[in-house]
């Protein structure tokens, strides 16, 4: 069994940080509904963001963040909004354990990175708030350290 908290690339230094980049640092910074610990994480500069909308189809897909800022926004609501809610179990701990992050294709400066979120959080109420979409992320070497440059995310999980 998998642990949901160690790093799947220990002996793979571009990979180990990307994985801390979109895994460990991602979620801690949500949970903390803080931008500024993932703020240095992105290229701002041709930064695009497409939101799938849980959809199959393409045609469906709208290009929802046209810049970092546009996304930032988004980010810290969402984050916001999530901690204003209760759960019944340690949050961290149930989004860590619902993400996976394993296939890293990297070529040159360029990495194309599959995150995928198959799971949930149980509500005090007895309800879990499902958590299952996917997001491919573009990565590539900045000044020095691998940044996100964009992505496709809020894909069906499975797709279609």
């Amino acid at each position: 069994m998998r642990d949901p908290f160690k790093n799947p690339f220990p002996s793979d230094s571009a990979r180990h940080a990307i994985w801390e980049m979109l895994v460990s640092r991602d979620i801690d910074a949500f949970l903390a509904a803080d931008w500024s610990m993932v703020e240095h994480d992105f290229v701002e500069e041709g930064f695009i963001g497409i939101d799938g909308r849980k959809e199959v189809n393409p045609d469906k897909w709208r290009l929802a963040f046209p810049t970092l800022s546009a996304y930032r926004q988004e980010w810290l609501r969402q984050a916001e909004d999530f901690a204003k809610q209760s759960f019944a179990e340690d949050a961290r701990t149930a989004i860590f354990t619902t993400t996976t992050l394993d296939d890293i294709e990297i070529e040159g400066d360029m990495a194309l990175v599959r995150k995928k979120f198959d799971g949930g959080i149980s509500k005090p109420d007895g309800t879990r708030d499902v958590m299952q979409w996917q997001t491919l992320y573009y990565c590539r070497l900045h000044e020095g350290r691998w940044k996100i440059s964009g992505f496709t995310g809020y894909l069906p999980n499975p797709m279609g």
